[in-house]
C-alpha cells in the first residue's frame, strides 16, 4: 500500500461537475493498493496518517498531527500510484490490485481512519474525479507499507 498525503487549507472533490466531498484544513490523501496487500497494511496506513506530525505547532515546527489540529482527511483511491513508467512512455499498472479487492481495502482503510477519530470524506471508487485543493506549505509526504 502506498499513500501520498498533502497538507491543505481546503479541498473539494467533484464527479461529473457535482460536488461529492469537501474538507477544510487537513490532508488530501491519494491511496493506492498493491497486489497482495491486506488489512494489516491498511491499519498501518490509517495509524500513520492519523498521527503523522506535519502541521506546525506554536513554535513553527512540524509537530502536530491532523488529529491535533482538528483537521479532516479527503481520502481518494488512486490505482495510478502503482503505475510503473520506468520502461517506455506508457505506465504499466500490473502491480495495482484488482478493483474489487482494492475497493474493499480502500473502504477498510477509511474505516480505520475514522476509528482513529479523524473526520474522513471519500471520493467514489473508480469514478472520474476532479479535485481542487489549496496546498499548505506545500507539504507532501509519500509512504509505502
Amino acid at each position: 500500500m502506498k499513500f501520498v498525503a498533502q497538507r491543505v487549507l481546503c479541498a473539494e472533490l467533484m464527479v461529473n461537475g457535482e460536488p461529492v466531498s469537501e474538507i477544510g484544513r487537513g490532508l488530501v490523501v491519494y491511496f493506492g493498493v498493491k497486489t497482495g496487500d491486506g488489512e494489516r497494511q491498511a491499519e498501518k496506513c490509517a495509524e500513520k496518517l492519523a498521527n503523522l506530525r506535519i502541521f506546525e505547532d506554536d513554535a513553527g515546527k512540524m509537530n502536530r498531527s491532523v488529529k491535533d489540529v482538528g483537521g479532516e482527511i479527503l481520502f481518494v483511491s488512486q490505482f495510478t500510484l502503482y503505475g510503473d513508467a520506468r520502461k517506455g512512455n506508457r505506465p504499466s499498472f500490473s502491480e495495482a490490485e484488482r478493483p474489487e479487492r482494492a475497493n474493499a481495502l480502500y473502504e477498510y482503510a477509511a474505516h480505520c481512519l475514522r476509528a482513529q477519530n479523524v473526520p474522513v470524506k471519500t471520493g467514489i471508487f473508480g469514478a472520474d474525479m476532479q479535485i481542487e485543493q489549496t496546498n499548505d506549505g506545500p507539504v507532501t509526504i509519500i509512504c509505502e507499507f
